[in-house]
Protein backbone atom coordinates (compact mmCIF):
# COMPACT_ATOMS: atom_id res chain seq x y z
CA UNK A 1 0.00 0.00 0.00
CA UNK A 2 1.33 3.34 -1.07
CA UNK A 3 0.27 6.05 1.67
CA UNK A 4 0.28 9.30 1.32
CA UNK A 5 0.19 10.70 4.62
CA UNK A 6 -0.05 14.86 5.75
CA UNK A 7 -1.04 16.98 8.72
CA UNK A 8 -2.81 19.98 8.94
CA UNK A 9 -2.28 21.65 12.61
CA UNK A 10 0.09 18.33 13.42
CA UNK A 11 3.44 17.24 12.82
CA UNK A 12 3.06 14.18 11.16
CA UNK A 13 5.97 12.01 13.56
CA UNK A 14 7.35 8.71 12.13
CA UNK A 15 5.77 6.97 14.99
CA UNK A 16 2.48 8.65 13.80
CA UNK A 17 3.18 7.66 10.57
CA UNK A 18 4.56 3.99 11.13
CA UNK A 19 0.97 3.77 13.37
CA UNK A 20 -0.98 4.68 10.08
CA UNK A 21 0.77 2.33 8.17
CA UNK A 22 0.00 -0.44 10.64
CA UNK A 23 -3.16 0.27 11.59
CA UNK A 24 -5.05 1.26 7.87
CA UNK A 25 -2.90 -1.56 6.47
CA UNK A 26 -5.34 -3.93 8.22
CA UNK A 27 -7.53 -3.50 5.24
CA UNK A 28 -5.61 -5.32 2.60
CA UNK A 29 -6.71 -8.83 4.41
CA UNK A 30 -9.91 -7.67 2.30
CA UNK A 31 -8.65 -7.78 -0.67
CA UNK A 32 -7.59 -10.51 -3.33
CA UNK A 33 -4.78 -8.55 -4.69
CA UNK A 34 -2.53 -5.67 -3.13
CA UNK A 35 -3.80 -2.63 -3.40
CA UNK A 36 -1.73 -0.19 -5.82
CA UNK A 37 -4.25 2.52 -5.15
CA UNK A 38 -2.66 5.49 -2.97
CA UNK A 39 -4.33 5.40 0.67
CA UNK A 40 -4.72 9.04 1.66
CA UNK A 41 -4.92 10.00 4.78
CA UNK A 42 -5.51 13.45 6.31
CA UNK A 43 -4.99 14.39 10.08
CA UNK A 44 -5.86 17.63 11.60
CA UNK A 45 -5.95 18.98 15.39
CA UNK A 46 -8.80 21.67 15.67
CA UNK A 47 -9.60 22.64 19.09
CA UNK A 48 -7.82 19.70 20.92
CA UNK A 49 -9.90 17.77 18.95
CA UNK A 50 -7.95 15.15 16.79
CA UNK A 51 -9.44 13.86 13.72
CA UNK A 52 -8.43 11.17 11.13
CA UNK A 53 -9.97 11.05 7.52
CA UNK A 54 -8.92 8.18 5.22
CA UNK A 55 -9.77 8.15 1.59
CA UNK A 56 -8.80 4.92 -0.95
CA UNK A 57 -9.73 5.33 -4.78
CA UNK A 58 -10.31 1.65 -6.07
CA UNK A 59 -11.57 0.89 -9.32
CA UNK A 60 -15.62 1.84 -9.17
CA UNK A 61 -15.12 2.18 -5.42
CA UNK A 62 -14.08 4.75 -3.17
CA UNK A 63 -13.76 3.98 0.84
CA UNK A 64 -13.28 7.19 2.96
CA UNK A 65 -14.00 7.33 6.60
CA UNK A 66 -13.56 9.91 8.92
CA UNK A 67 -13.11 9.91 12.91
CA UNK A 68 -12.56 12.48 15.57
CA UNK A 69 -11.41 11.88 19.05
CA UNK A 70 -9.32 13.76 21.90
CA UNK A 71 -6.23 11.22 21.25
CA UNK A 72 -5.01 10.94 17.75
CA UNK A 73 -4.32 6.80 18.32
CA UNK A 74 -7.96 6.02 19.17
CA UNK A 75 -8.98 8.80 16.20
CA UNK A 76 -6.84 6.09 13.60
CA UNK A 77 -8.31 2.95 15.96
CA UNK A 78 -11.86 4.24 15.49
CA UNK A 79 -11.21 4.98 11.39
CA UNK A 80 -9.94 1.83 10.65
CA UNK A 81 -12.88 0.20 12.21
CA UNK A 82 -15.03 2.16 10.09
CA UNK A 83 -13.52 1.09 7.01
CA UNK A 84 -13.29 -2.30 7.75
CA UNK A 85 -17.29 -2.16 8.51
CA UNK A 86 -17.60 -0.26 5.00
CA UNK A 87 -16.30 -3.20 3.32
CA UNK A 88 -17.83 -5.94 5.40
CA UNK A 89 -21.06 -4.05 4.66
CA UNK A 90 -20.29 -3.46 0.50
CA UNK A 91 -18.21 -6.41 -0.19
CA UNK A 92 -20.76 -8.51 -1.36
CA UNK A 93 -23.45 -5.87 -3.04
CA UNK A 94 -20.33 -4.81 -4.87
CA UNK A 95 -18.86 -8.18 -5.62
CA UNK A 96 -22.17 -9.24 -7.19
CA UNK A 97 -21.87 -5.92 -9.38
CA UNK A 98 -18.54 -6.80 -10.69
CA UNK A 99 -19.59 -10.03 -11.28
CA UNK A 100 -22.93 -8.86 -13.68
CA UNK A 101 -20.28 -6.59 -15.74
CA UNK A 102 -18.41 -9.07 -16.09
CA UNK A 103 -15.18 -6.80 -16.53
CA UNK A 104 -13.40 -7.45 -13.25
CA UNK A 105 -12.61 -10.04 -11.26
CA UNK A 106 -13.92 -10.18 -7.72
CA UNK A 107 -12.69 -6.89 -5.52
CA UNK A 108 -13.18 -8.24 -1.96
CA UNK A 109 -12.23 -11.80 -1.06
CA UNK A 110 -15.70 -14.02 -0.42
CA UNK A 111 -14.36 -14.36 3.54
CA UNK A 112 -11.16 -13.07 5.05
CA UNK A 113 -9.92 -14.18 7.84
CA UNK A 114 -11.69 -12.65 11.31
CA UNK A 115 -14.46 -11.62 9.28
CA UNK A 116 -18.67 -12.71 9.85
CA UNK A 117 -19.17 -15.31 7.22
CA UNK A 118 -22.73 -15.11 6.44
CA UNK A 119 -23.00 -10.75 7.29
CA UNK A 120 -26.48 -9.39 6.51
CA UNK A 121 -27.20 -7.15 3.51
CA UNK A 122 -28.33 -4.10 4.19
CA UNK A 123 -31.60 -3.30 2.63
CA UNK A 124 -31.91 1.05 1.28
CA UNK A 125 -35.68 1.69 1.23
CA UNK A 126 -36.52 4.60 -0.48
CA UNK A 127 -39.11 6.53 1.72
CA UNK A 128 -39.65 9.67 -0.62
CA UNK A 129 -38.99 10.76 -4.17
CA UNK A 130 -38.66 14.58 -5.10
CA UNK A 131 -38.91 16.15 -8.63
CA UNK A 132 -38.57 19.69 -9.21
CA UNK A 133 -37.12 21.64 -12.67
CA UNK A 134 -33.29 22.74 -12.22
CA UNK A 135 -33.13 26.18 -12.58
CA UNK A 136 -30.13 27.42 -14.23
CA UNK A 137 -28.06 29.64 -11.75
CA UNK A 138 -24.58 30.27 -10.84
CA UNK A 139 -22.67 28.96 -7.94
CA UNK A 140 -23.04 32.16 -5.40
CA UNK A 141 -27.06 31.48 -6.35
CA UNK A 142 -27.16 28.04 -5.42
CA UNK A 143 -25.08 28.55 -1.84
CA UNK A 144 -28.00 31.04 -1.18
CA UNK A 145 -30.87 29.27 -2.48
CA UNK A 146 -29.54 26.03 -0.32
CA UNK A 147 -28.84 28.29 2.71
CA UNK A 148 -32.38 29.94 2.67
CA UNK A 149 -33.99 26.40 2.00
CA UNK A 150 -31.92 25.50 5.28
CA UNK A 151 -30.36 22.13 3.33
CA UNK A 152 -27.43 21.04 3.18
CA UNK A 153 -26.76 20.86 -0.23
CA UNK A 154 -28.46 22.06 -3.33
CA UNK A 155 -29.08 20.13 -7.10
CA UNK A 156 -28.53 23.17 -9.41
CA UNK A 157 -27.86 23.39 -13.22
CA UNK A 158 -25.07 25.54 -13.63
CA UNK A 159 -25.68 28.43 -15.66
CA UNK A 160 -21.90 28.77 -16.77
CA UNK A 161 -21.21 25.36 -18.02
CA UNK A 162 -24.63 23.89 -18.65
CA UNK A 163 -24.28 20.64 -16.27
CA UNK A 164 -26.03 19.52 -13.08
CA UNK A 165 -23.71 20.59 -10.19
CA UNK A 166 -24.16 20.06 -6.51
CA UNK A 167 -23.04 22.47 -3.83
CA UNK A 168 -22.95 21.45 -0.18
CA UNK A 169 -21.85 22.51 3.08
CA UNK A 170 -18.96 21.21 4.73
CA UNK A 171 -18.67 20.53 8.33
CA UNK A 172 -15.66 23.00 8.35
CA UNK A 173 -19.07 25.71 7.56
CA UNK A 174 -17.45 26.35 4.04
CA UNK A 175 -18.63 25.13 0.94
CA UNK A 176 -17.71 22.63 -1.84
CA UNK A 177 -18.54 21.75 -5.21
CA UNK A 178 -19.84 19.09 -7.23
CA UNK A 179 -19.14 18.44 -10.67
CA UNK A 180 -19.58 15.61 -13.43
CA UNK A 181 -16.44 13.90 -14.79
CA UNK A 182 -17.00 12.19 -18.00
Amino acid sequence: MNFIVRGDNIEVTEALREYVEKKVGRIEKYFDTPLTAPVYVTMKVVRDLHSVEVTVQLPGVVLRGEEQNEDMYAAIDLVVEKLERQIRKHKTKINRKFREQGSLKTLFKEDPVGTKANEEEEEFQIVKIKRFNLKPMDVEEAILQMNMLGHSFFVFSNAETEETNIVYKRKDGRYGLIEPEF
